[in-house]
Parts: C-alpha cells; sequence; structure tokens
C-alpha cells in the first residue's frame, strides 16, 4: 500500500472511531472528505494517467459502498459505517485491497461481538437470533421485521461502535500487509 494513502487511511478512521465512541455517529462531512481526497490522490499518484486513479477510487467506492449496502439494508449496519467502508474504498483505490480489509474487519468484529454478547449475558440468545436471521434472509425476508433486537437501530440491539471496529481492522490489516512483505 502508498505510504499516503496507508496514512491518510489510518487518520479516516482514528477521527471515525473516536466519533463513533463518543455520539455513535460517524459523520457526513468526514466521509465525504474522505471520498474527495481518495479521489484527488489517486489522481495524483496515476499521473501522468489521472483518470486510471479517478476509476480506481470510484471501483474502490463503489465497492465499499455496496458490499456495506447491503448489510445497512437488513439493518445490521448503519449509514455512516456505509459511507466510511465506501470512503475508504475510494482511497484504496482497489476492490480487491478493500475486501481483504472487510474480510480482516469481519474478524475482528466478530470477536469483538463475541466478548460483548458474553459479557452481557447474551450469547444464547443471539445464536437463536443468528439462526432465525439466516432462515429470514433463506426466504427474502427481513429480520429486523419480526425481531426488533435484529434491528441495529432499535435500542433493544445490542451494538457496538463499528467505527471502532474498523479502525481496529484497518490498523491489524495494516500489520499483516507490512509482515507479508
Amino acid at each position: 500500500m502508498n505510504p499516503p494513502v496507508a496514512i491518510l487511511v489510518g487518520l479516516l478512521v482514528v477521527i471515525a472511531a473516536v466519533i463513533d465512541i463518543r455520539s455513535r455517529r460517524i459523520p457526513n462531512w468526514l466521509t465525504l472528505s474522505g471520498i474527495i481526497v481518495g479521489f484527488a490522490l489517486n489522481a495524483v499518484l496515476t499521473y501522468p494517467f489521472p483518470f486510471e486513479g479517478l476509476k480506481n477510487a470510484a471501483l474502490g467506492m463503489l465497492f465499499g459502498f455496496g458490499v456495506y449496502f447491503i448489510l445497512y439494508l437488513i439493518r445490521a449496519m448503519g449509514a455512516g459505517d456505509v459511507k466510511l467502508m465506501a470512503a475508504i474504498g475510494a482511497l484504496l483505490a482497489s476492490p480487491l485491497l478493500w475486501f481483504r480489509l472487510f474480510v480482516v474487519v469481519a474478524l475482528i468484529g466478530g470477536v469483538f461481538a463475541l466478548g460483548l454478547l458474553v459479557a452481557k449475558g447474551r450469547l444464547r440468545k443471539t445464536v437463536w437470533n443468528v439462526a432465525f436471521l439466516v432462515n429470514e434472509l433463506g426466504h427474502a425476508r427481513a429480520p429486523y421485521m419480526s425481531r426488533e433486537e435484529l434491528d441495529v437501530k432499535n435500542p433493544k440491539a445490542v451494538t457496538l461502535p463499528h467505527g471502532f471496529t474498523i479502525a481496529v481492522g484497518y490498523f491489524l490489516f495494516l500489520a499483516l500487509s507490512l509482515l507479508a512483505k
């Protein structure tokens, strides 16, 4: 990964994590700034072919947005998380690189969620909810329509600030990338 890109993504996710922990929101000014900087930086980095950088930033942004938008539609993710991952995609300018990051973030998120569920004594209920969720999605039904605790926007849902999870996942991803060299 290009060092300026790595630094800017790190800065973006740290700011997002701090704001998300404090307010449980990721602001539009931050995600939009990330998208704009992603396009501009990738246009500059691919000089004398700036359209290549713009194309790659657009592909990364659309890929990140698309994957997280599906999670948003089933109310497993908030809109700020969707826009943050779109901004990260624009900065990384590579759907493959973004997808590798996504896998690390998903694994870290699973570990964090498991710890939170054990701490809140909700592990058994969540296992049943996951089975219900898979069944409902298999029948093309929105799980949150039948069980309100499956809606990330509902106060009964067990949630954690995903911006923090994305930040931890990013720095683990970065460390693994550096070790792989």
